[in-house]
């Protein structure tokens, strides 16, 4: 019961706090716009509008590495395995620039979803063809603006944390506009906020990492599918030694 009140008080709190941020919002872009384009400032008050719900969250514990890695002025098509909701407001802790790609009922969101549609982030309706279409069009407009994509290739979160087939589209990209895959990693959110529940679990350690990229010359003669399966792979491997971090002394199973 007690858990289950702590994320109904989080949800309330979120929902509360987006009125004054997405005001703030709103005035970025109209008086940022003009010399910024591709919407970079409100993208980083986006993640620190994000940023806010973790921080206030001692419980859970965020341990993030590689920002080293990704290359100012670089677009990337950015990849992650997906296993928790939670997934998106950690990744904004990254603070770099980037447009998600992301399922059409995120963007009816009251103001959270209102602000996807001011950062100009990529809509994309689940199973049907000329959405996913328009979707790439829109990823390769941003791709040659110079902002990076961000994706989730399972497509949907994974109910027990183990990576999913991948689907094409992010790599379809990578080959097709010849810009690197950034590999992301993102360990113990699947426990700190399950898949179809909002209850509370207790102090849980979560794990995010950025790896070196996958530069074009790596996957230019390989096939999508190929390149997908490589760079799952990766994930897979990688995943499996963040998850002894997460899952150590000090941290519930």
């Amino acid at each position: 019961m007690l858990s289950r009140l702590v994320g109904y008080l989080f949800l309330v709190i979120v929902g509360v706090t987006s009125i004054p941020l997405f005001l703030i919002a709103v005035l970025l872009r109209v008086f940022s716009y003009p010399f910024d384009r591709r919407l970079r400032l409100l993208h980083l008050f986006t993640c620190f509008w994000a940023s806010l719900y973790t921080w206030m969250m001692p419980p859970w514990r965020i341990r993030i590495e590689g920002r080293e890695h990704v290359r100012k002025n670089t677009a990337y098509m950015v990849v992650s395995n997906h296993q928790s909701q939670l997934d998106i407001l950690v990744a904004f802790r990254l603070f770099f620039h980037f447009k998600w790609v992301s399922k059409i009922e995120m963007f009816r969101i009251p103001l959270i979803g209102w602000n996807m549609s001011l950062n100009r982030y990529v809509r994309l309706k689940r199973g049907d063809k000329e959405s996913i279409e328009q979707m790439l069009s829109e990823c390769e407009t941003h791709l040659d603006e110079g902002s990076s994509i961000f994706m989730f290739p399972e497509g949907t979160r994974s109910p027990d944390g183990e990576v999913k087939v991948f689907k094409l589209g992010a790599f379809q990209l990578a080959q097709k506009k010849k810009v690197p895959i950034l590999p992301i990693v993102i360990s113990g959110t699947n426990k700190a906020l399950p898949k179809y529940s909002l209850n509370f679990t207790g102090s849980q350690k979560i794990y995010i990492k950025i790896f070196e990229e996958i530069p074009y010359s790596a996957f230019a003669a390989l096939s999508a599918e190929e390149t997908a399966q490589m760079v799952r792979q990766f994930i897979i491997g990688k995943l499996r030694v963040m998850n002894e971090y997460t899952l150590d002394a000090g941290a519930k199973p």
